[in-house]
């Protein structure tokens, strides 16, 4: 049994796909690409190719995947919702099981306009990577890897608007859990045109979580079926250089006396940092945070403080794919605690959170289980 497979509950007539290998003897399934659920191996089977070859599709696969496809539809139409970052998939399917069913074209409404990284199948078990440029705009790109906060370019070049660039890459399914993150640098322009466009950065790590439900039936330019990212969720904003500012630069460029730094150049971004995955236990008492002391703090800054901190650290921990991180946070009055909850409560990516360790830290200290 490997991420990606098929299967089906034996204690019921669920069917789900195989999201993480938590052990041996455990497995995590996501059902209808809606919810996850830990489940003994024992208790699940493996849906085999030949069984949908022979019997077509289940009723509760097809609802399932119909589900799916107008899930990543909606999601791709809303547009607006940063992944991760990246972004988020249930994991792909071992390399000698069935290709992913395909979606349901009557539920995926067409492709907005805007700038995606697909993945198409070359085969049942390998995937093709495609920048698609589904605007009128020509842009500049790079594309790279990172893996484990080391960064490798692979490719830079132009690409024409209402175009596709070359493959980018090929990646296994069966290494999904190895998978780097991509990272992509747009830039729009237009020949002659009356804008400068500011650099779009884009980092994109896969899940399990939302890999199969960003599957769209007919991706535009390329005409085929792929799983869809759109890399431009908040469309890039002009950036309108003053004549004036241009204007006094050319000048000072004429004549020799150019300043370091153009005023019509927009400076260089900074080079992206590595994201360091945070500790399994963490301390959120003013002490731990400000070990040379807080004096004069108001209570309401500390909280401030305490919030910050584990907003950071629970980003952090989003972002180099952790499993679960414990927050010890005290008893006290319970404000902290209550804060924490009524955070963790509103964020989709917490699959669920307790008190953790309560023969040791009581109620002081709250166990988060990430998907």
């Amino acid at each position: 049994m490997n991420v990606g497979d098929r299967v089906r509950l034996l204690t019921g007539r669920e069917e789900g796909i195989v999201t993480r290998l938590l052990s041996d003897e455990l497995v995590e399934v996501a059902i209808d690409n809606d919810f996850t659920i830990p489940v003994l191996r024992r208790e699940v089977v493996v849906v085999a190719a030949e069984e949908t070859k022979a019997f077509g599709q289940s009723a509760a696969a097809i609802a399932s995947e119909k589900k799916a496809a107008a899930t990543g539809a909606a999601h791709a139409a809303r547009a607006a919702k940063a992944s991760g970052n990246s972004t988020s998939a249930p994991q792909p399917a071992k390399s000698e099981g069935p290709a992913p069913v395909k979606a349901d074209k009557t539920m995926a409404p067409p492709v907005q306009k805007g700038l995606y990284l697909a993945l198409t199948h070359q085969s049942p078990e390998l995937l093709a990577l495609y920048l698609v440029n589904h605007t009128e705009r020509d842009v500049l790109y790079t594309f790279g890897e990172d893996r484990q906060g080391k960064y490798r370019a692979l490719r830079a070049e132009k690409l024409e608007a209402k175009a596709a660039s070359p493959a980018l890459g090929h990646w296994h399914l069966k290494d999904f859990d190895q998978w780097p993150a991509a990272v992509v640098q747009l830039l729009p322009y237009k020949f002659n045109g009356t804008e400068a466009f500011e650099l779009l950065t884009k980092r994109l790590q896969f899940k399990a979580a939302s890999f199969y439900t960003s599957r769209q039936p007919n991706v535009p330019v390329l005409q085929r079926e792929a799983y869809l990212f759109q890399l431009d969720e908040k469309p890039a904003a002009p950036v309108v250089i003053a004549p004036e500012k241009l204007a006094e630069t050319l000048k000072a460029q004429l004549t020799g006396n150019a300043p370091a730094k153009p005023a019509a150049v927009a400076p260089a971004p900074e080079p992206a940092k590595a994201i360091v995955a945070p500790s399994h236990e963490v301390d959120l008492h003013l002490e731990a945070l400000l070990p040379e002391g807080a004096e004069g703090m108001s209570n309401t800054a500390i909280l401030k403080l305490q919030l910050e901190a584990f907003e950071d650290t629970l980003s952090r921990a989003l972002a180099t794919n952790m499993h679960e991180i414990v927050f010890i946070h005290g008893s006290g009055n319970g404000t902290l605690r209550k804060e924490l909850h009524k955070l963790l409560s509103r964020n989709r990516d917490i699959k669920f959170f307790e008190d953790s360790k309560k023969e040791k830290f009581g109620y002081g200290a709250t166990l988060v289980r990430l998907k």
